[in-house]
């Protein structure tokens, strides 16, 4: 399992009874987890000391109540800076697994030795984004949300990004894609963070089983000669990483590149426990 234990600002504190107990900067939250299958009892004395809880109904969605919670702050992650607020569907506008994957991505531009332009699709609040081009790669940002993609410059603007290469698109992913094969440009990185679920401009139906494998192989025709890498995130249940790495093999064998796959974690400071938060899989030449 990849794990995104270098935090300092954020940590999975406890889990128990389908909730996670977690510590976002100075306040502490408890939200929902399918994966928390598992009671323990609550010894942790943060359980009570809650800033924010979200509680889901039985008849889907779910509300926050909240202790003492400001509407919104900011935590750190290296040399990055995020903004943070509860909202619909128990969010707070960052998925701190993912950071695992940013030092990867931010790795591989720094070791790269030569310019690099990364793609990073359905880009949500933008931690991939600023990984990326505080490492000094050229990044074209895209998500179909205006409204995300406002929050993301607004993390770049706190992390001192504000002026770094990046090209901030409000657009829908696949119709982007389209376009940039036929502006033939291209690109030597590509992330994507596909939704399990989704509606395009005009209605379309994006279910991620039946679209993802098209999609990588649209996605595929924007890479350069010699692409540094590809990374697909997943929270779907049945893409498991055998099937994330089965795909990048069949899409990009013309490569030849190193592929791998598995899930992705965070610690959990109570007892030691990983707690998976899906899977991703990697290319890499």
């Amino acid at each position: 399992m990849w794990v995104a234990d270098n935090w300092r600002d954020y940590e999975v504190i406890d889990c128990s009874g389908g909730e996670k107990l977690e510590r976002w900067g100075d306040y502490i939250l408890i939200r929902p987890d399918p994966q928390v299958i598992w009671k323990t009892p609550a010894t942790r004395k943060e359980w009570k000391a809650k800033n924010g809880h979200y509680h889901r109904s039985s008849k889907g969605g779910g509300e926050w109540e909240f202790f003492g919670l400001p509407e919104q702050w900011s935590i750190r992650y290296r040399n990055l800076t995020f903004q943070l607020k509860p909202f619909h569907f128990k969010h707070t506008g960052l998925f701190p697994e993912q950071a695992v994957n940013w030092d990867w991505c931010a790795e591989k531009i720094k070791q790269a030795g030569r310019p690099i332009k990364v793609l990073n699709l359905f880009a949500y609040t933008g931690g991939a984004t600023l990984s990326a081009a505080a490492a000094g790669a050229s990044v074209t940002h895209v998500d179909a949300s205006k409204g995300m993609v406002g929050w993301a410059k607004e993390n770049a603007a706190v992390s001192g990004l504000k002026d770094a290469p990046v090209r901030w698109i409000v657009d829908d992913c696949v119709k982007f894609v389209e376009r940039e094969i036929r502006r033939q440009n291209h690109y030597d990185g590509i992330i994507m963070d596909p939704p399990s679920y989704g509606r395009g401009p005009k209605g379309e139906i994006w279910k991620i089983e039946d679209s993802i494998f098209p999609f990588l192989q649209l996605c595929s025709r924007l890479l350069s000669d010699q692409p540094l890498f590809v990374l697909i995130n997943s929270y779907t249940t049945g893409l498991q990483p055998a099937v994330l790495s089965y795909m990048l093999g069949t899409v990009l064998k013309k490569y030849k590149g190193r592929i791998m796959a598995d899930e992705v974690g965070l610690p959990v400071s109570s007892n030691g426990l990983i707690l998976p938060c899906g899977a991703s899989g990697r290319f890499e030449l």
